[in-house]
């Protein structure tokens, strides 16, 4: 009987390597495909915009729509990926993306994209109202379409544009609870608007050298350290002027305010070291990396205060 595993000693290269692409991967690279690390900040600011909504959703409906956003999320992280796989491969810090490296077929990839963004949406309309669904879309079109496509490949402020893709999670959570959108959700849209820039342009910092590699024009491969740095200062200015404004505007109480306050002045200390730091060789940019690995915890302790003042402190 005729063996059934196919002959490739004389296949071409590219119909070899597309059969080790696809018995190499597994549900580790799908995972990865949906970038958790970002869809875990998208996650945690929804359930935060949700919780701190004054309408109460039913716990059930609530799981839902966080689930329903959480895969809107990895869909936009999908197709991120999809469309940047060459550029990713280019660099050290993506190289191992599943795509970029070749462990899972593009067109694959591409339909698990689009069923996760499409079932995202209808199950989000679904459970809470089309508010929330058509802000769901929007962010997974902005940051796919917009970011991805036009900004990141063309401009040194891609990131700060850009930052609205991140933006929008806990205004969808917001209005999955109340079907509207007020001065508060945009407060919490605007903190993470201009807290990405000094995030991000602290890793870029130290990572530049890959981003030059790839020819993507961040800010300081573009216009070079000091203009970043000095950037990365005035927008956390801009930013802990933003988280602190809930607390004199009567949207948030003193214990998020006092912690808005304490969690701000820590982050333009760290700020202001990157301002003053005169170092241009990333291994040795310390005052970046603290200030990067900082921004990430004061986003999770700013909005948990903001939960824990709405729901549980009188």
């Amino acid at each position: 009987m005729a063996s059934r595993r196919p002959d490739v000693a004389g296949a071409p290269a590219a119909a070899v390597a597309a059969a080790g692409a696809l018995s190499a991967a597994d549900w580790r690279d799908w995972l990865a495909l949906l970038k958790p690390r970002v869809m875990s900040l998208a996650v945690f600011s929804a359930a935060c915009g949700l919780l701190a909504a004054p309408v109460s959703l039913h716990p059930l409906l609530a799981a839902v729509a966080i689930l329903a956003i959480a895969v809107g999320a990895g869909a936009a992280g999908a197709f991120n990926q999809w469309i940047e796989a060459d550029t990713d491969s280019r660099m050290r810090r993506t190289a191992a993306r599943p795509l970029a490296a070749g462990r899972l077929p593009a067109d694959e990839a591409l339909a698990f994209a689009v069923i996760l963004a499409v079932g995202a949406v209808t199950t989000l309309a679904l459970a809470t109202n089309l508010v929330a669904a058509a802000l769901l879309a929007a962010g997974i079109v902005y940051y796919a379409l917009v970011y991805t496509v036009w900004l990141k490949p063309r401009t040194p402020q891609n990131i700060v544009i850009g930052g609205a893709a991140g933006a929008f999670p806990p205004v969808i959570g917001w209005a999955a609870a109340t079907g509207d959108v007020t001065l508060m959700p945009v407060l919490l849209f605007l903190v993470i608007f201009l807290w990405t820039p000094p995030h991000f342009w602290a890793l870029a910092l130290f990572v530049a050298p890959d981003y030059a590699k790839a020819g993507i024009p961040m800010l300081p491969v573009t216009h070079g350290t000091a203009e970043t740095r000095r950037q990365i200062w005035a927008y956390a200015l801009a930013l802990v002027a933003v988280s602190v404004a809930p607390w004199p505007l009567g949207l948030a109480g003193a214990v998020y305010g006092l912690t808005a306050a304490g969690l701000g002045a820590v982050f333009l200390l760290l700020a202001w070291r990157v301002r003053r730091s005169t170092i241009t060789e990333p291994r040795a940019m310390a005052e970046e990396k603290a200030l990067f690995r900082y921004s990430i915890l004061y986003l999770f302790l700013l909005f948990g205060a903001l939960v824990a003042d709405a729901r549980w402190l009188p």
